[in-house]
């Protein structure tokens, strides 16, 4: 079986003061989409809008749309009703850690990142040097970007060069 490798294997974690930049090397990513009742049935405690995620039974759940709901590990068994996808080797994820996370991602994207507005739970699909990207806040200075594997170095390179501003 072919070895999954991620598109930033070779790049260096970034750590300053206030600031980390780094990536996860492994992790399970699967879309599932369904009838409510199938979704209900599999994820008791979903998240109520798009836009937010809630933590159930060790994994993450993120609604990404109205029969939508991305689970970030183990995903649900098959059954009538739903739709898995995975998406594990599509997505690499990038984790900003620190003080100064909110500001690289202000300089990045054209969305509201105080802490007032976007809390953790929260997450919104943006672009970033036309990439784009799902940005998740998991804590007050802990973002989680998933963007597609194809554009994860890109991405990763203006990360890295706004963390110096």
């Amino acid at each position: 079986m072919l070895e999954r490798v991620s598109p930033l294997h070779h790049a260096t974690v970034y750590n300053s003061e206030g600031l980390s930049l780094s990536f996860d090397r492994d992790i399970t990513l699967t879309q599932v989409a369904g009838a409510a009742k199938a979704l209900k049935t599999s994820f008791p405690k979903l998240p109520d809008a798009v836009g937010l995620s809630v933590d159930y039974a060790g994994k993450i759940l993120m609604r990404i749309g109205p029969s939508q709901i991305w689970v970030i590990g183990t995903p649900p068994d098959p059954q009538d009703g739903l739709f898995l996808t995975p998406l594990s080797s599509s997505r690499t994820r990038i984790v900003l850690d620190g003080a100064r996370a909110r500001d690289v991602l202000a300089a990045c994207a054209a969305v509201d990142f105080h802490r007032q507005v976007f809390k953790p739970g929260q997450f919104v699909m943006t672009g970033i040097h036309h990439m784009p990207v799902l940005v998740h806040c998991v804590d007050t200075s802990i973002f989680h970007l998933y963007v597609m594997r194809t554009f994860a170095l890109s991405l990763w390179e203006v990360l890295a060069d706004a963390t110096h501003s």
